[in-house]
């Protein structure tokens, strides 16, 4: 396998493989939360490390009307997804 795909340019930061396969799961099916997912992808997501990974996964785990509501600040984070990660990259995502 060639190691520059499995290599990250940050210690703690996603190969392009794991960014591939995020974007990839990001994919909706509203057209809002894509055109969303697409603008953060398109200016932050080649910089997301695994914390923030981790926390987008949590945040794709949920169904596209509840991900919206949260994403157009029409609802807020309830447990177990109300954590400083979850909060810091949803602030991201809205502000993409």
């Amino acid at each position: 396998m060639n190691t520059a795909l499995n290599e990250s340019n940050e210690p703690n930061g996603l190969n392009e493989i794991e960014q591939r396969r995020l974007q990839w799961r990001a994919r909706r099916g509203l057209l809002e939360n894509d055109l969303i997912f697409e603008r953060f992808f398109r200016a932050e997501g080649r910089g997301l490390d695994r914390s923030e990974a981790e926390a987008l996964g949590k945040l794709l785990d949920l169904g596209d009307n509840e991900l919206l509501d949260l994403l157009l600040e029409r609802a807020e984070l309830r447990a177990p997804l109300d954590t400083e990660d979850v909060k810091r990259l949803l602030a991201r995502l809205r502000a993409a």
